[in-house]
């Protein structure tokens, strides 16, 4: 291993169920023959440990902002004693988004600024039930945080950023003045799990296993924060609509309960599910007849553009970085404005009653997901690993 650059990746975990993590996965598996890799993280799935060594991080039991806190104490921690202690010296470290101080690159999935202004309305504790208030606080206090560590880490012109979209160069620029040390590099797909025929070929059995026949419309959403993905406005489509054959599964990981009122005032109790995240995603695919995402703010997300791969019509927002690969009305339908409820309502309604465009929609995604693959992304972030070696005169 002595021969390789030496790189540190600070990483709370890694895993592929979640969209940033498993971009990091699929990245360090294709990357591993070619450096030298150490993993500071509390906990690792899927990823190749023959090949790079994990030095585990303990975690800290309880709420997320403490374990956060945790966690950039005990990694700088470690990789302080390794470095000094065992002469593990990296020769460059990477981190996604404010993980730690020292990083070199960062890759950079959101731009939390940009977020809490999309969605500052919706943090009001009017807009939440009481019982929802001490989530609500932690979420205020955990995004104030995180937006004091961007300050400081993305404004520093030592570190290269890596975006997955051109709209977070943007944001970059309009709250932090980062202009220069960027670069954009679009995600990967794993072309062999997302395709339209593994969606074709289970969209029977997991239709059955969710009780859902056959002549119904389904829709689907999947994320982490339904709030930050639209899930209000897509419930009031919902209720515009007024079709009982219509469905809709709301999947990831997040609390339903801020929900309940709008699905139950607006008579939705049938047509709405709330369903845990799967490893096998493709499941969800399967079952779905359309793709609706009015992001309020989204990077780049994953679930579109595997939806897209899996020949699913996708209905998204331009505050969705995925809306760069998108033409709209040719491989899918954008919303000028993610908070339009028209406009969302219009367009759910264009797709849930003509197959012709569903699957013309579908075709053309398809094809545009196809030229996304992990190779050509691995091969993008390790040329910019290459060259923040060589300008810190590390390169081997």
């Amino acid at each position: 291993m002595a021969d390789r650059p030496r790189i540190a990746v600070v990483s709370p975990f890694l895993d592929k169920k979640h969209g940033t993590e498993r971009c990091v996965v699929e990245e360090l598996n294709r990357l591993a023959d070619r450096y030298e890799i150490h993993l500071y993280c509390q906990r690792v799935e899927d990823v190749d440990l023959s090949r790079m060594v994990w030095h585990r991080i303990p975690q800290m039991p309880g709420p997320h902002l403490a374990n956060f806190l945790w966690w950039l104490a005990a990694n700088h921690a470690r990789r302080w004693w390794d470095r000094h202690i065992r002469g593990l010296r990296p020769d460059l470290v990477f981190t996604t988004g404010t993980n730690c101080f020292d990083a070199d690159v960062i890759a950079v999935y959101i731009v939390f600024a940009e977020f809490v202004r999309q969605t500052g309305a919706h943090l009001g504790w009017t807009h939440h039930p009481v019982a929802f208030w001490p989530r609500l606080l932690h979420r205020k206090v955990y995004y104030r945080l995180v937006r004091s560590l961007e300050r400081r880490m993305y404004s520093d012109p030592r570190v290269h950023l890596i975006l997955i979209a051109r709209k977070t160069a943007e944001d970059l620029k309009r709250f932090y003045g980062r202009v220069n040390g960027v670069s954009v590099v679009y995600m990967g797909l794993d072309q062999e799990t997302f395709h339209p025929e593994a969606r074709r070929s289970r969209r029977r059995e997991m239709r059955a296993q969710l009780g859902l026949r056959e002549d119904q419309i389904v829709l689907l959403l999947i994320g982490n924060d339904w709030k930050k993905k639209g899930l209000h406005a897509l419930l009031e489509s919902l209720r515009r609509l007024a079709n009982p054959g219509l469905r809709l599964l709301v999947a990831g990981h997040d609390d339903p309960r801020p929900y309940e009122k709008q699905i139950r005032e607006a008579g939705l109790e049938e047509q709405v599910r709330f369903l845990p995240p799967r490893a096998d995603v493709i499941s969800y695919y399967a079952t779905a007849d359309a793709y609706v995402g009015p992001s309020l703010e989204d990077t780049f997300a994953l679930p579109p553009l595997e939806a897209m791969a899996c020949a699913l019509p996708v209905i998204t927002s331009v505050t969705n970085g995925t809306a760069e690969i998108i033409v709209d009305g040719v491989n899918g339908l954008l919303l000028a404005n993610a908070t339009d409820v028209d406009d969302l309502t219009e367009k759910i309604r264009r797709v849930t009653q003509d197959a012709a465009l569903r699957d013309r929609l579908g075709e053309e995604a398809a094809r545009t997901a196809r030229q996304l693959t992990w190779d050509r992304n691995s091969e993008e972030i390790g040329a910019i690993f290459d060259e923040a070696l060589r300008k810190s005169g590390r390169a081997r």
